[in-house]
């Protein structure tokens, strides 16, 4: 009876304390790993080269075809994905047959510790990867649970749409030479079943209810053939900001943004979503910033980069095109980087959590000048090519560059919008 009491006390209580000491463990007060996300022109040019040579107009039905991608890319890129999804950082590094994982994630309102911290190994295999080692925080986690429960995890992902996309194209996935490589099969349906797993119906239902809206406000008599930005972005965000009353100001911000940013751009949402090819097109208008036909295009795409994807990629990517029109094309342009910025901040805003989202929507809504949106920049340097641009400002990160930089972040800064 002794025996049978004491057993009961390890079940019932000393299980549940080896739990709770467990997870416990899991939380740690520093980070093993800290690095912001950061993106140059050259990362985003390796990337258009990847896709130029992936382009799926130059592929057949049933091609196989080989994505190669470097260590730096793919510790780039998780290190992203963890900056951006779990306000943490990541390092991966690629060996021969496996790779080795570091990461972090901050954890809000934890009384045992701010981060979670994770260091892993894992070893190619002829099915599944193989954990050579896992750590979640201090607790050691056993190999055989650790691949346990990556299989039961593939497990769960199998039923899910997003995998199934991913498992019919992919034939190979493999470590060599300091590259992950990816054989996959080519197929014309591929782009529309991507496009459907990234885009989910509510998503596409929420940029169909802001094209309809587009339609109706370039549609009328009363709308001039020339009009602003700011003038096309208030009926818009006062959409937005109505219909989060009751719903997510993130999506709703982003939604009228993506519309906004392809109208001005002279796409069709067909683009990225399937279905919209049957929506209506609204009429086209001159639309402008500052008095130019070419400001809305940098502020609306970076906008939406910014609230879709976060604004080291957005700064990124509109740097990338300028160093690429210095190479020839209309040259380098810091008035140019000035409304990329502008709409790159804009875009964060329109994209905060909490109330941050609601409180852009209500200050556009309310009505919004130019000015307040995006800083005089027709003093600013243009239309340099490269040598020009070295000679004048010593190339990107060279200290008359960052100089101009500071002063273009001083302007946005001063603008009334940003003003929180």
């Amino acid at each position: 009876m002794r025996l049978l009491f004491w057993l009961s006390v390890l079940v019932f209580i000393g299980g549940p304390l080896a739990m709770a000491a467990a997870v416990m463990l899991c939380f740690q007060d520093r980070p093993l790993v800290h690095r912001a996300a950061e993106f140059t022109p050259e990362h985003i040019e390796r990337a258009m080269r990847v896709l130029v040579r992936n382009d799926p107009r130059k592929m057949k039905s049933g091609t196989l075809r080989t994505l190669s991608i470097g260590g730096e890319e793919l510790d780039l890129a998780a290190n992203y994905l963890a900056n951006r999804f779990g306000n943490g950082s990541a390092r991966i590094v690629l060996q021969p047959g496996g790779l080795t994982l570091a990461a972090s994630v901050e954890v809000p309102r934890s009384p045992f510790g701010r981060f979670v911290n994770v260091d892993a190994a894992v070893r190619e295999t002829s099915g599944l990867p193989a954990f050579e080692h896992l750590s979640i925080g201090r607790l050691p986690v056993p190999g055989w649970l650790a691949d346990m429960v990556l299989t039961r995890a593939f497990e769960g992902l199998n039923r899910t749409e997003e995998y199934q996309v991913a498992a019919d194209a992919i034939r190979n996935v493999s470590i060599a030479d300091g590259s992950l490589r990816v054989v996959y099969e080519w197929r014309e349906d591929l782009p529309d079943r991507l496009r459907k797993v990234l885009l989910p119906p509510a998503d596409s239902e929420r940029l169909r209810i802001y094209q309809e809206r587009l339609v109706q406000i370039a549609g009328n008599a009363a709308t001039p053939r020339k009009l602003s930005l700011a003038d096309l972005l208030v009926p818009l965000m006062q959409l937005a900001s109505e219909r989060s009353a009751a719903g997510d100001a993130q999506a709703e911000s982003r939604a009228a943004i993506v519309v906004v940013a392809f109208y001005v751009n002279g796409k069709g949402l067909s683009a990225i979503v399937p279905g919209a090819k049957g929506w209506p097109r609204p009429a086209p208008r001159q639309v402008t910033l500052n008095g130019r036909e070419d400001f809305p295009q940098h502020f609306s795409i970076s906008a939406a980069l910014a609230a879709n994807a976060g604004a080291p990629l957005s700064d990124a990517i509109g740097l990338y095109k300028e160093v690429e029109d210095s190479r020839g094309g209309s040259g380098f342009s810091f008035n140019d980087i000035a409304a990329d910025r502008a709409g790159t901040v804009f875009g964060e805003l329109a994209a905060r959590p909490g109330d941050g989202a609601r409180a852009l929507q209500q200050r556009v809504a309310a009505g919004l000048k130019e000015p307040d949106m995006m800083p005089d920049a027709a003093d600013l340097p243009e239309f340099m090519p490269e040598a020009d641009f070295k000679r004048r400002f010593g190339g990107i990160g060279a200290p008359a560059y960052n100089k101009m930089m500071l002063e273009i972040e001083r302007r946005i800064a001063a603008c009334a919008l940003y003003r929180f």
